[in-house]
């Protein structure tokens, strides 16, 4: 206790990063367009799904999504039916180029906003799941940032949207055992080095909700912050190949199926008792939702039984950056910290593949 505060494991700053200027979803449509080759018909149908997807805007290492012809792609062949189609091996290279930039920028943003000596980080926690390499991320962190050689480290890689929550997790773990660890957790995302140009519904569900980002947050035990109080984790088994992500010849391939919204509906009414009986969910007031797209953020608060004002910063987020998996939700909690509006208990959710749901409540003072 600090006088009459209780000290957590708690995320004290958060910073955030993207690549390039954002490029309006709508550009994006007229790209999957040609690139899908589609008709008319089928045109128009794409035109509407981008226009009701509660997304404006969204940021690519990728500037071709913004070209209007084949002539000026620089990562796509430059053939109107994008062919040879970039393999895996040179999306790798391309997440091993920008990746570290942009974790870099992520966690400099969230060290200066502490004020925090990168000598003084005793553990790094890296987290993503649209790249992998050895040397990692990490040791390119490790450089950039100028954080001591012996930091210990950890990589959570391919885990998906709820990743970060793991993260969290792993990092309390730390603060607990080591109560003045200072541990530096970073995630980033390049989902669309992934793009398909198969005319699918899982690929037409993926181009049109994903975006690049990264985000950082310094974790130390203190009576500020976002304290985490308590954690859940829960296999919703239905929707086990309803969220899938994998490996292929022509970079990462996501099954993303139209009905996770349902299923997450349900498996929540399903835990709603538990919720209760765990978090006390009938007191709580702040909701901090991944927004893994527009439907889910419905059905989440639907089943929730709360009202759409708690998903205004996740709204937002959806909104001005698309969904940029594991990044995502530290961009939502980064607008809870900074909200001076409001404080107590702030329940997060989050969701990824197999379908698995994760819980963090923070108390946030």
């Amino acid at each position: 206790m600090e006088g009459n505060q209780t000290i957590y494991p708690s995320i004290v700053s958060i910073g955030t990063a993207n690549p390039g200027k954002g490029v309006l979803q709508t550009d994006i449509a007229e790209f999957m367009k040609m690139a899908h080759q589609l008709s008319e018909e089928d045109s128009r149908k794409l035109g509407i799904f981008y226009r009701m997807s509660g997304i404006q805007t969204r940021y690519s290492v990728i500037s071709d999504f913004e070209n209007k012809t084949p002539e000026e792609f620089s990562f796509f062949p430059k053939s109107k039916n994008l062919e040879p189609f970039p393999g895996t091996k040179i999306r790798m290279e391309n997440f091993g180029q920008h990746a570290p930039i942009l974790a870099t920028e992520a966690a400099q943003n969230c060290l200066s906003k502490s004020g925090t000596s990168p000598k003084d980080i005793s553990h790094l926690i890296l987290v993503s799941c649209t790249g992998m390499m050895a040397p990692g991320v990490e040791m390119r962190l490790i450089e950039n940032l100028g954080l001591n050689s012996s930091v210990e480290r950890y990589c959570l890689h391919f885990m998906g949207c709820y990743a970060a929550f793991s993260g969290i997790k792993l990092a309390e773990k730390i603060l607990k055992a080591d109560s003045n660890a200072q541990v530096l957790l970073v995630t980033v995302e390049l989902c669309t080095l992934h793009f398909q140009k198969e005319y699918t519904e899982d690929n037409v569900l993926a181009n049109s909700l994903f975006g690049d980002g990264a985000a950082a947050a310094l974790l130390q035990n203190s009576s500020t912050g976002l304290g985490v109080k308590d954690h859940f984790s829960q296999v919703i088994w239905e929707g086990e190949q309803d969220m899938a992500w994998g490996i292929g010849d022509f970079g990462f391939e996501m099954k993303l199926s139209k009905y996770i919204p349902a299923l997450l509906d349900q498996g929540i009414k399903g835990l709603m008792e538990y919720f209760e009986q765990k978090f006390e969910i009938s007191k709580i007031s702040n909701f901090a939702i991944h927004p893994g797209g527009k439907q889910i953020l419905q059905k989440v608060q639907e089943a929730l039984g709360v009202s759409p004002e708690v998903n205004r910063h996740s709204v937002e987020v959806l909104r001005n950056f698309g969904n940029m998996s594991s990044a995502t939700i530290l961009f939502v909690l980064e607008k809870f910290l900074d909200d001076t509006g409001t404080d107590g208990e702030i329940l997060s959710l989050g969701f990824g593949p197999g379908l698995t749901l994760e819980t963090v409540l923070f108390e946030k003072s």
